[in-house]
């Protein structure tokens, strides 16, 4: 007999499903926007993919929890910010509840007015194509108007850790 997939989901040990999870080694991105008042915000995300080159779309996912999930599906788009190797600061700094993350961060704003940081391995800027709930995140899909990127190396994430390319377990 088949389980009913609202118990299904129940029986699932969320923590084992999490270090399953950090079996599959990603990227660190800082996603950018601007609130209803023109002040940045931004959050670390690791749920991060290309979607397609034609047209060009990307997507990232963010918590239905986050405080700041309204200004993302309602606004205008986001900025990507791939981070380079050496900015593990950077990254715990965003993914902290601290009241100002840009304080003292040297960034500018792209093309479209989201937060661009200084030094990242490559950015995107995206105008917002559709928010799609599912589960407890929200996929944005960005249409991406502007890219750059730099000779550098990306900060990794695998098993809970940051990492850069060469380092070993």
């Amino acid at each position: 007999m088949a389980i009913p997939a609202d118990e299904a989901f129940m029986e699932i040990d969320q923590q084992k499903l999490r270090q399953c999870f950090g079996a599959f080694m990603t990227g660190v991105t800082i996603v950018t926007t601007t609130d209803s008042h023109d002040k940045p915000i931004g959050f670390t995300a690791n749920s991060f993919t290309s979607v397609s080159l034609t047209p060009p779309m990307l997507l990232v996912c963010i918590d239905n929890g986050s405080e700041n999930l309204n200004a993302y599906i309602k606004g205008r788009g986001f900025a990507v910010n791939v981070l380079a190797s050496d900015q593990q600061d950077l990254s715990s700094r965003f993914a902290s509840p601290i009241a100002d993350r840009f304080e003292g961060i040297a960034w500018q704003n792209s093309a479209l007015g989201f937060p661009i940081f200084k030094d990242v391995a490559a950015s995107f800027d995206c105008t917002l194509e559709q928010a799609i709930a599912a589960g407890d995140h929200t996929i944005m899909l960005g249409r991406i108007d502007n890219f750059s990127s730099a000779d550098k190396l990306g900060l990794g994430y695998h098993r809970g850790q940051y990492f850069t390319r060469g380092d070993t377990a």
